[in-house]
This record gives C-alpha cells, structure tokens and sequence, in this order.
C-alpha cells in the first residue's frame, strides 16, 4: 500500500474519521477492482453471480473512488447484454453472460442502471457516454413500466416464460421510484420528455408513502424499514419518524443493523444502506455511527464479510461482497461531500410526477441534507462545493438474503 501522501486525491476525500482512512478506502477499492472482470462484469464474488442490481451499486462505488473507466466498463456490460425487451437476467454465473443461472427478470433490477448512469455523468460530466447509455435507460424503464398496476406499484418480475408476477415489493418499489426519478433526469438532460414516467413516479411514490397494504408484507427485513428513505419517496420529518419508529428493532448498538428481526444476524450491506439513509433524512452523526459499528466485518482485503451471526460469534456466510464494501463506500462518499453521491440520493435536483387523486399527500419538498464537511471536488465540469444534493437482495421471502441456520 502506497503512503497516505501517495494516495490520489479523490481517495484521500473518502476518508472518515473512524470507519476508513484514505489507504483502507484505497484498500477497498482496490478489492473491488480485483472482483471486476475484463469484461466490465462485477459479480458477488469471483464464482458466484451477478445480478443487475448489485452490479450497479458496486459501478457506483467505483466513481465514488475515481475509477471512472471501470465503471464505465460496468455499464457497457449492461448495454452490450441487455435483452430484446429492455430487461437483464436476475442472475449471470460468476458475471458470464452466457451462463444464465436465474431467466426472471426483477423490475427493480432492470430500473437500477438509470440511477448509475446519472451517478456516472454527474462524477464525469461525460455527455457522450449519457447520450451512448440513454437508449439503454430508456428501454429499461420501459420494461419496468410493463409490470405497473393501476395502483400505482410494480410487479416484481416476469418469470422465465413472461409471466408477469404482479405482487408488489416494497424495498423493489422503493428503489424503482428513486430510478424512475433519476431517469426523467437524464431524459431531461436528453431534451426529451416522458409524460407516463411521470404518471409512473408520482403514483408509485405516493403508494410507497401512503399504502403499505399495496405492498406484500416483507416488514420483518430491515431493507423494507429503511428503503422508502433511501429511494427518496419519504423524506424530511416523516422520514426521521419512520428510521426511529424501529430503531430498536433492526439496530445492533456497536454490532449493525439485522438483515431480518428477530435473528441474531446484522449485515454490511443492510447496514451502510441505512447509514446512507440517515444521510438523506439529515442524521449524519447517526450515519457515522452506524458505520463505526461495521468495523468487525472488514476483512483485511478491504472487502466486507456479508454479515455476522452474533450470537454465535460467527461470520456468515463466508462471502466477501462486491455489493457490501459498495454500499460503504457509497455511504461515506455521501457523509464527506461527494457531490454525485449527494445528488443523486439527496434528490434536490431530480424530478417528482403529478400525485394520484386518491388520498391526501404532498410532493415531497428538498430534504434537509446536513452540511457537507467543507471538502471541494474536481467533477467532470469543473471544481464545485460539495453542497449537492442493492443488494440482488430480494427474492422469494422478501427483501434479504437467506437466513441463517438456527440463527431465529
């Protein structure tokens, strides 16, 4: 590992007292390039799967940290595999596009790539790879918008056969509102206009907030706690009641979050993504917290074990994820000032649809982010202040991954 002074700067801006020094964020992106593939491709881990999704979030993580032409190579990935109807498999063999181990194809997985490649153009300011991945977006979006119900969710996948499954996630949801919104920015930026995104993204966000019976009951996974934050469907006050109204459930004091009550399980992934959403709802301190708390599961490649069942004082399961050591590096990037972090997940700049006449509501106004940390950034277009403003998780039972053993 090179010296702290050799360390390039955007590392050196990942640096957060207590949860990563510049040469351990060096040390985690440098973990995250050994998983990628020639190809652009961003498994779990070397021999397990890819699933869109988390391949997207570890793209992100990638920016975050300056290694642009990596991400980029993630998302050309995307557009080189993506299917005739806008979608992606669930699930690609240790990221090998020709060995498919799962033909669904997940709403929320297809909808993520809009919110990496606004992450992507906002880190680089490169408007011609914007303008080379729109088409990809594009027909994304579509697809996902194939599975909306006239209640404003989205059905969770299409079987292998195109069976719609028209049940609705809320974690799926969540995130598909955040992309929906990321996308009508990028088509802005494109100087188009796509009114039924529109419809799509307001009435979603409106269900997300106001009908939780819309959505299968998944409430025992800490993801359906805290995703209608990170999506940005909740916000503000609101969005503060909700992280507190189960704190004590799903929190770990000194341990993490738990995946799932009442298991002794926390998890690094759950857990950064909550202390990015403490970030949008303006609980920094607590973010930080949060991310103090994960220390035990880095491992000394700079990657993160999966999680931990604590009362047996056992890591499991032995995996060191792509998407974990991502969501960190993500949540720090927001507490330290990254502005495309910031943007993307604070939603300032990032378009709401016209609400539902069903029931009351309101528009969620800007989030009250705390300020950034004073740092300022060289971004694609020039130096600005740093004032802007997954996991493949979910599955049969729900938002998480499979529970351990005896850990109930």
């Amino acid at each position: 590992m090179r010296a702290a002074e050799e360390l390039p700067d955007r590392l050196e801006r990942l640096a957060l007292p207590g949860v990563l020094t510049a040469e351990e964020a060096a040390r985690t992106t440098a973990g995250l390039v050994a998983l990628q593939r020639p190809d652009g491709a961003i498994p779990w881990f070397r021999g397990h799967h890819l699933d869109p999704w988390d391949h997207v979030e570890a793209a992100m993580a990638l920016d975050t940290a300056g290694e642009h032409d990596r991400a980029a190579a993630a998302y050309r990935w995307l557009a080189r595999h993506q299917l005739p109807d806008g979608s992606w498999y669930a699930a690609y063999a240790d990221g090998d596009a020709d060995r498919v181990t799962d033909r669904a194809r997940e709403s929320n997985f297809c909808a993520y790539p809009a919110v990496g490649v606004l992450h992507h153009h906002l880190s680089t300011g490169d408007d011609a790879f914007r303008r080379e991945m729109w088409p990809m977006v594009a027909a994304a979006v579509d697809f996902v918008l194939g599975l909306a119900r006239e209640d404003g969710g989205i059905g969770w996948k299409r079987e292998a056969d195109g069976t719609p499954v028209r049940d609705a996630l809320l974690t799926g949801c969540s995130s598909i509102h955040h992309a929906l919104r990321c996308a009508l920015r990028l088509a802005e930026l494109e100087g188009e206009t796509r009114p039924e995104w529109e419809l799509a993204a307001g009435a979603l966000g409106h269900a997300v907030r106001r009908h939780p019976e819309r959505f299968l009951d998944k409430s025992r996974y800490s993801m359906d706690w805290y995703y209608p934050v990170l999506g940005g469907a909740v916000v503000g006050a609101e969005a503060r009641s909700r992280l507190a109204s189960r704190w004590e459930e799903f929190v770990v004091p000194g341990l993490g979050v738990r995946c799932v009550v009442p298991n002794p399980w926390v998890t690094g992934g759950e857990s950064a993504e909550l202390a990015l959403a403490l970030w949008v709802a303006g609980e920094p301190e607590r973010a930080e917290e949060i991310l103090r708390s994960i220390g035990h599961l880095r491992a000394g490649d700079g990657l993160y074990w999966t999680g931990r069942v604590y009362a047996d004082r056992a890591v499991w399961p032995e995996e060191l994820t792509s998407w974990t050591a991502g969501a960190v590096l993500l949540a720090v990037a927001a507490l330290t000032g990254d502005p495309a972090t910031r943007a993307v997940f604070g939603g300032a700049d990032l378009p709401h649809g016209p609400l539902p006449d069903c029931c009351p509501d309101r528009t969620p106004g800007p989030p009250d982010l705390p300020a950034p940390r004073g740092h300022r950034f060289t971004a694609g277009d020039g130096t600005v202040d740093a004032t802007g403003n997954g996991t493949g998780r979910d599955g049969p039972e729900g938002p998480g991954r499979a529970v351990p053993a005896g850990a109930g």
